[in-house]
């Protein structure tokens, strides 16, 4: 089984610490010469990964992902997770950027996928998916992380 990371970039520090969580294989798509070969390795690995994991923190400048999140949540349901975090280092979303945030943890939910709103939940929910996991755990967003 293997998890596309997805999300933000911005020299934030969560896919570094999702993969300590996750009992499976993973892409990270974050290299330091973007070049159309890494765009297309990007949509091949998204194709075939069994999980695809977006998650949005405040260090996000583009949009883009988010456009990614809401098409695999229509294309690929089962197999797409979103996650917001609140704050990332000394980042933090305003109550009107997190409140849009969830509208779209909603739809991604109503699409079929997952949403949460810490990593533990989401890497717990992620390897319940294994063979030998522990089953189907509900797709819901589980408390903010505590610092």
């Amino acid at each position: 089984m293997k998890v596309f990371l997805g999300g933000t970039c911005n020299e934030s520090n969560w896919r570094n610490r999702i993969i300590t969580m996750l009992e499976v294989g993973f892409f990270n798509p974050v290299v330091d010469d973007w070049t159309p070969d890494c765009m297309a390795e990007e949509l091949r690995q998204r194709e075939e990964c069994d999980v695809c994991l977006y998650v949005i923190t405040p260090r996000m400048t583009g949009v883009y992902s988010i456009a990614e999140v809401i098409d695999d949540s229509n294309k690929r349901p089962a197999r797409t997770v979103f996650v917001r975090l609140r704050d990332d280092g000394d980042e933090k979303f305003t109550d009107g950027q997190w409140k849009s945030l969830g509208a779209v943890a909603q739809m991604v939910e109503r699409n079929g996928g997952a949403a949460f709103d810490n990593l533990k939940s989401a890497a717990l929910w992620i390897n319940s998916k294994t063979p030998n996991g522990l089953g189907n755990l509900p797709a819901t967003r589980g408390p903010q992380e505590e610092r």
